[in-house]
């Protein structure tokens, strides 16, 4: 089984049928399916309400038991923590945030990401450069993220090995798996996302830093693609995931670290698998 841990959606027709049939062709069974864009992003280009963008993100996940609905959320707007109530009602399976104009740890988007941990959901971030048109980098480095080490019970990714800074981004990972033995009741966990945002030149570098460097990254690791259900580009996502498996393989990852990658870490984000994993972490000298 194969799920795609980051589809986006856009305004325009509703068609789960035809979505699901280009899914199948790039051999893909579900994924995480993420709402239209609030309006202070200015993605979407069509202004829209939290409850249209969250009828429309239903429409396409309906009750298919493959499609996760993740809610896609700005934490700095006035009814933010009603939007979480409203989508937990509606039983999403996440949400989803940039932080386009806020460092992470601002205190009204920590009371917020409280909120959504303290509901069993979890947290999809971008990380790393943001294409917006506007001066947002610095909200996006990996580093910013630590703030979340004080969200008790949150689950939560970093996308796109947040490209450029992977570097950044494996050692802030490495840091949570550190803390867990300075504050043994600490119950935050970070996932990391390889959805494209690494140029293909940089793809095999950021891979193999990745899987080489040492820490317990196997069970933490979300493939996905940032296609859109609109128009779901299964020729590039069988591409990548064609590219990414030669990688993976060529640094000694077998059929059950695969696995892992392409469905089972994505299931134990969502809290759809009961599996549980034992952490390695990490101390000095050892």
């Amino acid at each position: 089984m194969i799920l795609d841990g980051h589809i986006h959606t856009n305004p325009g027709k509703v068609d789960r049928q035809a979505f699901l049939g280009r899914l199948k062709s790039a051999g893909i069974n579900g994924g995480a399916v993420i709402s239209i864009s609030p309006d202070s992003l200015g993605i979407s280009g069509k202004k829209l309400k939290a409850a249209e963008r969250l009828d429309n993100l239903i429409a396409w996940t309906g009750p298919h038991p493959g499609l996760y609905p993740f809610f896609w959320i700005d934490p700095l707007e006035d009814d933010a923590l009603e939007q979480v109530k409203a989508a937990v009602m509606r039983k999403v399976a996440g949400f989803k945030i940039i932080c386009n104009r806020f460092y992470p740890g601002d205190r009204k988007a920590m009371a917020v990401y409280s909120a959504i941990a303290k509901e069993g959901k979890p947290i999809l971030f971008h990380s790393g450069i943001l294409w917006d048109g506007h001066n947002s980098a610095k909200y996006n480095r990996p580093g910013e993220f630590e703030a979340l080490l004080d969200i008790d019970g949150l689950k939560f990714a970093l996308a796109h090995i947040s490209w450029p800074w992977c570097d950044e981004h494996i050692a802030v990972y490495g840091k949570f798996l550190n803390a867990y033995t300075r504050r043994p009741g600490l119950s935050v966990e970070m996932f990391i996302d390889i959805t494209p945002g690494t140029p293909v030149i940089y793809r095999r570098e950021a891979l193999t830093k990745l899987f080489t460097v040492g820490y317990d990254v196997e069970n933490n690791v979300i493939f996905g693609t940032d296609a859109e259900t609109n128009d779901y580009n299964y020729r590039w996502a069988r591409e990548w995931m064609r590219r990414d498996r030669h990688i993976l393989k060529g640094i000694g990852l077998g059929r059950g670290a695969l696995n892992k990658i392409y469905s089972e870490n994505l299931l134990r984000f969502l809290g759809a698998s009961a599996k549980k994993v034992q952490k390695r972490y990490l101390r000095p000298a050892e």
